[in-house]
């Protein structure tokens, strides 16, 4: 599933995207922001489905070189004997029958995003490797050793492929930003992939969490600048990253409005943002000011924390 921390860098990304639109009105914000956010997390929830297609791709090419090699004009018998179990992998399978899996392949065009030629890459590199010589000579099929060569694909032809990870990052926009959720997924996935389901693999919860901080944070707005501008000590808050400025609201926004969630999980979350997102300086920037104000908020009591948190 998706994290919190995936959710807060999408509105992080929807309130900096929307600085570039300087809307004045904030009914209007409010309404663009959660269409940007909502694209921004169906964009995460597609990258994850076109990761899985590549491995079913990739295991389905067995079909597709035995079809080429075969049709040579003196093929060998090599060439008339390919291998093809991996073809009918069963964990592959169970994917490609999965009723969210081929709704959601249908929904965003999944299949008109996968590079061919990266998919036959990746296959002329594994049908080259002991594990998979291994996987064709046993002429059984159990769960353990049919899951193990797709995991075998995913975790040493993709995952530790300069050569893919290169072509993920020119050519699948937002990888950079989701890759470790990918992994996360991905982790799922090999653990219980017949009930994944596709089109719901961020929360109900976590859903109204994203759109609630993103409304805070636009209907605070004004309010949120009004006590980040005298916590910038020697600092003018024009001069001040716009992602920290963001940050620094969110986090207030947190701080007073989200009860369920502790301080310290929401300090600590955006000294994480600001260090990967922003510049050098912003993690510890971020820190100070979020600790002064939590001080503040802390002598005027306006901390109301619940007793059972949700992270």
């Amino acid at each position: 599933m998706i994290s919190r921390r995936n959710i807060r860098v999408k509105v992080m990304q929807t309130l900096y995207t929307l600085l570039a639109t300087h809307s004045d009105e904030r009914d209007k914000a409010a309404a663009a922001g959660q269409r940007i956010l909502n694209d921004k997390l169906n964009q995460s929830l597609d990258l994850f489905a076109t990761v899985v297609t590549y491995l079913t791709s990739v295991a389905q090419y067995a079909e597709t070189d035995a079809r080429v090699r075969a049709s040579k004009y003196l093929p060998t018998e090599a060439d008339k004997n390919v291998n093809t179990k991996i073809a009918g992998n069963e964990m592959i399978w169970l994917t490609l029958e999965n009723d969210t899996y081929r709704e959601k392949l249908n929904q965003a065009n999944i299949a008109d995003k996968i590079d061919q030629d990266q998919v036959k890459k990746v296959y002329q590199t594994l049908v080259q490797t002991p594990e998979y010589e291994a996987y064709c000579a046993d002429n059984q099929r159990d769960a353990k050793s049919e899951k193990a060569i797709i995991r075998f694909i995913w975790t040493e032809l993709m995952v530790k492929s300069e050569d893919f990870q290169g072509f993920l990052m020119d050519e699948i926009a937002g990888w950079e930003d989701d890759k470790d959720m990918i992994f996360i997924l991905m982790d799922n996935f090999f653990k219980n992939s017949s009930n994944i389901n596709y089109l719901a693999l961020i929360s109900g919860e976590k859903l109204e969490f994203a759109r609630n901080l993103l409304s805070t944070a636009i209907e605070k707005e004004e309010y949120c600048m009004e006590l980040i501008r005298p916590k910038l000590i020697n600092w003018e808050a024009e001069r001040v990253a716009q992602i920290d400025l963001i940050l620094l609201r969110l986090g207030i926004c947190e701080l007073l409005y989200f009860p369920t969630i502790p301080t310290k999980v929401t300090i600590n979350e955006y000294i994480e943002i600001a260090k990967q997102y922003s510049t050098p300086q912003s993690g510890h920037f971020v820190n100070a000011v979020l600790d002064r104000l939590l001080k503040d908020f802390e002598q005027e009591k306006k901390i109301r924390k619940q007793d059972r948190p949700v992270r």
